[in-house]
């Protein structure tokens, strides 16, 4: 079964084309080497990514004919993901005073600094 097909059949990825796309930009990776959408999957592969709030790593119990219910997708599957950290950790949006404008260019090196994007 193709990588790609297996993480939107165990509802990892609203669709297909979401988890080829992920593919495609090598965030996808499959016992530890940077997955292709194309690449076969077994069992007792392991396959990591990123996901926008933690680091996701699970390992493949069973291969599944075709996309099914939350309830039977959670065992075709292993997880090994660190716990969601609690909404206090993963940092607010910053906000803006109201009226202030748009950043300038000194804010956006400020801000660019803060995040450790500096050069």
């Amino acid at each position: 079964m193709r990588i790609d097909t297996w993480l939107w059949v165990v509802r990892f990825f609203k669709s297909r084309s979401q988890a080829t796309a992920a593919c495609r930009a090598g965030k996808v990776r499959l016992n530890g080497t940077i997955a292709k959408a194309s690449s076969l999957v077994k069992v007792d592969d392991r396959i990591t990514w990123r996901d926008p709030l933690r680091p996701r790593e699970v390992v493949v119990v069973a291969l599944l004919p075709r996309r099914v219910g939350a309830p039977q997708a959670a065992e075709a599957y292993l997880d090994h993901s660190p716990p969601i950290p609690p909404k206090t950790e993963q940092g607010a949006v910053p906000q803006r005073d109201r009226g202030s404008g748009r950043p300038e260019k000194k804010d956006r090196r400020e801000t660019d600094r803060l995040r450790g994007y500096e050069k």
